[in-house]
């Protein structure tokens, strides 16, 4: 409260004319409101106990943004696992195994496996559902100050806060509810909110108390308050309150300027009281959020058909055992005397009902078959994603070094959603921004000045320099780049300043007072200090000064000022002080401004004007706005320097720059006089045109203007922002950009970005205020836009013509109506990129969930906020910004990054290969399942439908749990068709996930067929090797054991060969998983052998004594082996000579080191290998290499034209 306290002398309500204000006194604009339906809460303040009970009983302040609770986790997570179809098959199996005698298998051997999948799959969804928990105990253990008892105020935690307590909320923390505002530090009951977490805007909002709670000032004045609140029910609209206060037997009206909300934040405050409204998820920002949904992603679904086919596959060759058992009942088993059971009462053989014996054999065939449905395939992909998360977790190119943050996979269910992304829609500030504002060009009386570039000009101008290459353009450009380069450079050589980017000698350490035009400099300077509605600050750390301002593009123009010579260290009630280094750099000068009157800045007058008085008694009218408001209020001898100012504005716009233009006039004391007294008059007139009447009546003023100046302030993006959209752009990702920010704002963002640039044709779709009877006739034009601009798009015949939809919130809300939305869709997805301003939470998650469903595709939303929470649960994939303050978007998310930059890998890099991985997977596990599991429906037609197995029991369990699942894990979590910094440098690698290309029905088939025509060979190779064939001298010939260990060999080999062959990137791990589950079978069969017989039975020492010695097992392996590989060998080799993909020429490349060799090849490659795209700054390289190269063949044109000439 160091400064808070000169601050807080000041009342503020005498300086603001429109935004904040305190209005006059009248009986009619003090009648309290009229509650109807809708507004039935009572709260009791100072009573919070009276709300725990009925008919009240309001919730608590305890928030929980998990999926599930002690009680709800067991029901839920098992719903989670069996709608998974192969669980729900595996556990009807297990019931039958346990209650009958149908199985061919042990019970252990059917029960044990589901029992280990669904188990560690509910383990790891609980771990991670605990980690939200935690995150949530956070937040509700937070420490608030509560009034108990006699003015006494003790710390509580943020969940134990009730309606109608009391609390005081010091600087810089956030509101732990809603609450009604009381009082402040400020005499006049006014504080500053941040609301970032709530609509995205970094600029301080104003919020002002009732006049008859201002007393309420300190602690002890609490001891005897009480009042009645009756008020709305709770809703998620942040932007509208309606309640009325009962106090001292009077009752106020109470408006959203008296409300603060939940994970907003008191900044440039020392102070505030207020009672708590709405608590918990009754809280605005909760209302806003939505149930965490539980989330599959589309490969998963995608494998449930899959599962399906091969149940249908499964219930076909149950159904030919079926019937083949019940013919052999009826027609054979009469003469099969030997093979009838002991229990002539069974009704598994029947001789007289052979349809109920074929009946029940249906369901032994549907257990034996089971090991078609691959049940480790769950499992086995929970253990690759917990691990492929890990490996993203731990990503060091990930973690933030400023904040220390890393990323984060906060669940490891849609890992391989990251590798198929058509669309993003992100938020704007905190993510795409950081939130700070730099002063960093300008133009004065004409001049130039500002010699650093922008973090958009750099990157284009690196991109250009290195597409242009040796390319012959014209010498100025070159040294254009060579400026860029080399300035942007330097910075780094000069301690920054925070808001202050500027360089240039001309104008600093008092250089300007040397410049031709030193009185408009001079003047330029001054409304910089002045004309603005900040409040210095004493900073206690460094002994300078701060300064607080509703708008962060003021902080960086007094901060510039001050950097010139002109510093604003004072402001009292009447007047602004500023410390001027002139005429003298060396010896300031205190000067005091009289503020007469302050015309602040609104959206809507898009300008803000002071009038002050000097100390010659002058009196000057400053003022700043957008260009096209200053131009059109400018004096005929006042457009001096506009011609040269308008070509500069370009430039700064094409720089991604914020632009403000600076303008004066004079004034005398009878004008001043006249004006004032309608001023006055307006201001404290009564009735609901008296906005309208302050309008006209400043606008009178502002007119007649003197040009003197623009400004160029750079919205500070995030680090690698622009790069990144370019990178995420040339993997043909979409990306739409949802913000509350104003329309100004986020054009100008989008042109920081390059999201727009020069050239490209804007649409805006707006909507006129409407009266209710007339919002029909509005939303017919809102629709009749989008009509006429989805033709424009489509009549378009430019290939390089580029469009951008611009639409703010209250025109989205027609727009996302059943019976347009579609047509918004439609005219959005034709456009290269899509800013929606103005939006609130709810139409966020609207917006994303239109996308999501209309387009069919998979969405990513992107955010740092609370606002963002509806928007990043609705998406496919949620991504939160854990950098930024607040952590409501983290604990709703997917995923977490410290910044917007680290997207970029996350998805071209981890996406592209968690997708490949899992696609590649999965095709394998059900190729090797197919290839084991039909030997068993071959062998059970070759021994006569008989039920019985080819392989022994210990064979089956190893087969999945130790034999394959290694090697099949290694694939999941090691494989990389290219290396990082090659998805990198190749991002339309990115695109083989959306389009599906590793797992489309052709790729399923294909691997489905492999895996039958590897089945066929494994058993009829076998057998008709070992039919009738002597084992050793003796002549020995194979029994059932001797095959099905000779048959199952052969599986081993062929499917681990199989996953061999399919990896690109081989590391010791996967050489020790494949070869050592070849070896894990020979040494497990072999020990398995030494058992005793009631153990290992038929498999007794078959290794050591009968297949081991046999060279027929072992050439038989070798043959079958060979013969199962050949096919995919010849498909391999085929697709890589003639019909390469793009991996497959990168992975040659690098094989041979050509990209070495050749870097120009590897260069030329490199932009072959862009999506075509026309946002990001690689389509502004595009389109101004385009422009130099018309330009030169123009040229060229034209000294042709002029030497065939005589």
């Amino acid at each position: 409260m160091a400064g808070g306290r000169i601050r807080a002398r000041i009342r503020r309500s005498s300086i603001y004319t429109f935004g904040c204000r305190k209005r006059p006194p009248t009986s009619e604009e003090e009648a309290p409101h009229e509650l109807g339906p809708g507004s039935s809460r009572v709260v009791h303040c100072n009573k919070p106990h009276l709300h725990e009970k009925k008919p009240l009983n309001y919730c608590k302040n305890f928030i929980s943004t998990t999926k599930y609770n002690v009680i709800t986790f067991l029901p839920k997570a098992l719903f989670e696992q069996f709608r998974r179809v192969a669980n729900l098959y595996f556990l009807l199996c297990a019931i039958l195994t346990l209650t009958t005698d149908l199985s061919p298998f042990d019970p252990f051997s059917t029960v044990a496996p589901l029992v280990f999948v669904v188990g560690l799959s509910m383990a790891k969804e609980g771990l991670e559902d605990s980690k939200r928990f935690l995150q949530d105990m956070n937040v509700n253990r937070r420490k608030a100050s509560v009034h108990s008892i006699d003015g006494v105020f003790e710390d509580k935690p943020w969940m134990k806060i009730r309606v109608g307590d009391v609390l005081k909320v010091n600087k810089d923390q956030f509101f732990p509810c809603d609450l009604l505002l009381l009082s402040s530090s400020y005499e006049d009951g006014i504080c500053y909110v941040e609301t970032m977490n709530l609509d995205g805007e970094t600029n301080l909002k104003v919020r002002r108390a009732l006049e008859i709670t201002l007393p309420l000032d300190e602690d002890e004045a609490f001891k005897e308050f009480t009042a009645t609140i009756k008020c709305e029910d709770p809703n998620p609209s942040l932007y509208t309150f309606v309640g009325n206060l009962e106090y001292d037997r009077q009752v106020y009206p109470l408006d959203p300027s008296q409300i603060l909300l939940r994970d907003s934040k008191l900044r440039n405050t020392g102070f505030v009281y207020g009672v708590v409204i709405f608590t918990g998820h009754d809280s605005k920002v909760m209302q806003n959020s939505t149930e965490s949904p539980s989330k599959r992603s589309r490969v998963e679904l995608q494998m449930d058909k899959i599962i399906y086919l091969l149940f249908g596959i499964l219930l076909l060759i149950s159904v030919v055992s079926s019937i083949g058992f019940a013919l052999n009942v009826k027609f054979d088993m009469p003469k099969w005397w030997y093979l009838r059971p002991y229990d002539d009462k069974s009704k598994t053989t029947d001789l007289d009902e052979p349809e109920l014996s074929g009946l029940l054999h249906l369901l032994t065939a549907l257990i034996l078959y089971g090991y078609l449905i691959p049940i480790s395939l769950y499992v086995s992909i929970e253990v690759v994603k917990v691990l492929q998360a890990s490996f993203i977790n731990q990503d060091i190119s990930m973690y933030d070094d400023e904040t220390g943050t890393p990323a984060q996979a906060r669940t490891s269910n849609l890992n391989e959603e990251l590798g198929q992304v058509d669309t993003i829609l992100s938020d704007k500030t905190g993510t795409l921004t950081c939130n700070q504002m730099d002063f960093l060009k300008c133009s004065i009386a004409g001049v130039q000045y500002g010699t650093r570039a922008s973090d958009v000009e750099l990157a284009a101008a690196k991109q250009l320099a290195e597409d242009m290459g040796g390319q012959d353009l014209e010498s100025s450009n070159t040294t254009e780049l060579e400026t860029v380069v080399t300035s942007k450079d330097e910075r780094n050589l000069k301690p920054a300043i925070k808001g202050f980017s500027f360089e240039d000698t001309r104008l600093m350490k008092g250089c300007w007072m040397k410049e031709p035009n030193a009185d408009v400099l001079l003047l330029f300077f001054r409304i910089l200090a002045i004309c603005h509605a900040a409040i210095p600050e004493q900073n206690e750390e460094t002994g300078g000064l701060n300064y607080e301002s509703e708008s962060p593009d003021e902080v960086s123009f007094l901060v510039a000022a001050r950097e010139f010579g002109f510093e604003f260290f004072k402001r009292t009630q009447a007047s602004v002080f500023v410390k001027e280094r002139c005429p003298s750099f060396q010896d300031p000068i205190d000067k005091e401004y009289k503020i007469l009157n302050l015309l602040d800045f609104t959206s809507k007058r898009k300008r803000m004007s002071v009038i002050i008085r000097d100390d010659s008694g002058q009196i000057l009218l400053l003022c700043k706005g957008a260009d096209s408001i200053i131009y059109d209020r400018l004096a005929k001898n006042g457009r001096r320097f506009e011609e040269a100012m308008t070509k500069h504005l370009n430039e700064y716009g094409e720089a991604g720059l914020r632009t403000l233009v600076l303008a004066y006039k004079k004034l005398d004391e009878a004008e001043y006089s006249a004006w004032n007294e309608e001023f006055t008059k307006a201001k404290t007139s009564i009735g609901g045109d008296r906005d309208v009447v302050l309008e006209r009546v400043s606008d009178m003023m502002e007119k007649d203007l003197i040009l003197v100046g623009a400004t160029a302030v750079e919205d500070k993006l995030q680090k690698g922002v622009p790069q990144c959209i370019d990178k995420l752009a040339q993997a043909g990702l979409k990306i739409w950009v949802l913000t509350g920010d104003k329309m100004e704002t986020a054009i100008n963002i989008g042109y920081a970005c390059s999201l727009l640039r020069q050239g490209m044709k804007q649409i805006c779709i707006t909507s006129v205020d409407a009266a209710q009877d007339s919002q029909q006739a509005t939303k017919e034009n809102i629709l009749k836009q989008i009509t006429n601009a989805s033709q424009m798009v489509k009549l378009e015949k430019d290939p390089h013509a580029a469009f951008a939809l611009i639409i703010d919130g209250k025109t989205l809300s027609y727009a996302l109506e059943d019976d347009t939305k579609h047509q918004f869709l439609n005219l959005a997805v034709d456009c290269a990129s899509v800013i929606c301003c103005r939006v609130s939470p709810k139409q966020k998650a609207l917006v994303t969930r239109l996308v999501k469903e209309g387009t069919g595709k998979i969405t990513l939303g992107i955010g740092d906020g609370a606002n963002d929470v509806g928007m990043i649960q609705e998406a496919d994939i949620g991504v939160g910004i854990s950098g930024a303050e607040g952590m409501q978007a983290v604990m709703a998310s997917d995923f977490a990054v410290a910044q917007f930059r680290f997207l970029e890998r996350l998805l071209v890099v981890h996406g592209h290969w968690c997708y490949k991985r899992i696609a590649q997977m999965i095709c394998y596990f059900f190729y090797k399942n197919i290839a084991f599991g039909l030997t068993l429906f071959y062998f059970e037609v070759y021994a006569g439908f008989s039920g019985q197995s080819v392989y022994n029991d210990m064979y089956m369990i190893l087969f999945n749990v130790l034999l394959t699942s290694l090697p099949v894990i290694g694939l999941g979590v090691f494989e990389q068709d290219v290396p990082s910094d090659v998805c990198l440098q190749f991002p339309a690698l990115y695109q083989q996930g959306p389009r599906n290309l590793f797992f489309d029905w052709y790729r399923i088939l294909g691997w489905i067929s492999n895996g039958i025509y590897t089945s066929l060979l494994i058993f009829f190779l076998n057998v008709l090797f070992f039919y009738d064939q002597a084992l050793n001298s003796e002549g020995k010939t194979a029994d059932l054991a001797m095959l099905g260990t000779s048959m199952f060999t052969c599986v081993i080999w062929a499917v681990n060969f199989q996953i061999a062959l399919t990896i690109s990137h081989f590391t010791w791990i996967q050489h020790v998983f494949i070869w050592g589950s070849i070896a894990v079978w020979y040494l497990s069969v072999t020990l398995y052998g030494e058992l005793f017989p009631d153990y290992a039975r038929y498999a007794f020492r078959i290794m050591q004594e009968h297949l081991g010695p046999a060279p027929l097992f072992w050439c038989s392996t070798l043959l079958v082996t060979s013969a199962c590989i050949l096919p995919y060998l010849a498909h391999v080799a085929f697709q890589r000579a003639f019909k390469p993909r793009d991996h497959h020429i990168i992975q040659e490349i690098k094989y041979y080191k050509k990209d070495q060799i050749d870097e120009r090849m590897w260069k030329r490659q490199q932009t072959k290998a862009r999506q075509k795209t026309k946002i990001g700054f690689t389509a502004r390289v595009d389109a101004k290499i385009r422009n130099l190269k018309g330009r030169l063949q123009k040229k060229q044109s034209q000294m042709e034209f002029t030497n065939t000439q005589p």
